[in-house]
């Protein structure tokens, strides 16, 4: 394992300022919208209501997802496990900003709730990195396939006439997906399926409350 120069108290002050940027919006993506060439339909009232819960639910994962990262980065042993880590974060970013405008589009706005869903999140992460650089691409394993799952049901429930929001969440799939395949080939820990369960009761919290608020 190489030598990391930088201590941790130097990482969590760049995280401390990367947190505020997180909560405070505007991101700007690295990539193109997929949504940038999908026209835009005219949704019933109730339909451009729904769309716009489940694209705050999927901001908020967004959030949680960058704080989950933050925090297994600051205590990850391994530069290269860090580094991992924070590469996906970024990726991460790219879907925060896309989840940003379609919410502006659908005239919505992001969870009031984000904050404490930001806190939590990142001291998982941290503790998680704690337990070893193996358990935590494992725990990234396993909250990347419950977001997977959270995607498809969103795809199952979006109005079909709804192909920005749609294309947006298909393309999130993909990156979520491959992170998720790419922490195990490090070497992350597969967790059982109980443990992923206990996850997934946990994740309704968050996406029942957001939905709305």
């Amino acid at each position: 394992m190489a030598r990391d120069p930088e201590s941790i108290a130097d990482r969590f002050i760049g995280q401390f300022d990367r947190a505020l940027r997180t909560l405070s919006g505007q991101h700007d993506s690295h990539r193109p919208n997929p949504a940038g060439s999908v026209p835009e339909q005219p949704l019933e009232p109730a339909a451009t209501q729904h769309a716009a819960g489940l694209m705050r639910v999927n901001h908020t994962g967004e959030i949680c997802a960058q704080a989950l990262y933050q925090g297994q980065a600051l205590t990850a042993r391994d530069p290269a496990v860090r580094t991992a880590l924070l590469e996906a974060a970024g990726e991460e970013t790219d879907h925060l900003a896309w989840c940003e405008s379609r919410l502006d589009e659908l005239n919505s706005r992001p969870s009031r709730l984000n904050p404490a869903f930001y806190a939590m999140s990142y001291a998982m992460g941290a503790v998680t990195g704690l337990l070893g650089d193996r358990v935590s691409l494992g725990f990234v394993e396993a909250t990347e396939d419950q977001v997977c799952r959270h995607l498809e049901s969103h795809l199952d429930s979006l109005p079909e006439s709804d192909g920005r929001s749609r294309r947006i969440v298909e393309s999130m799939h993909e990156d979520e997906a491959r992170h998720g395949s790419e922490a195990l080939a490090r070497g992350g820990v597969e967790f059982p399926a109980p443990v992923k369960q206990a996850m997934r009761l946990l994740s309704r919290v968050m996406t029942e409350t957001t939905y709305r608020v």
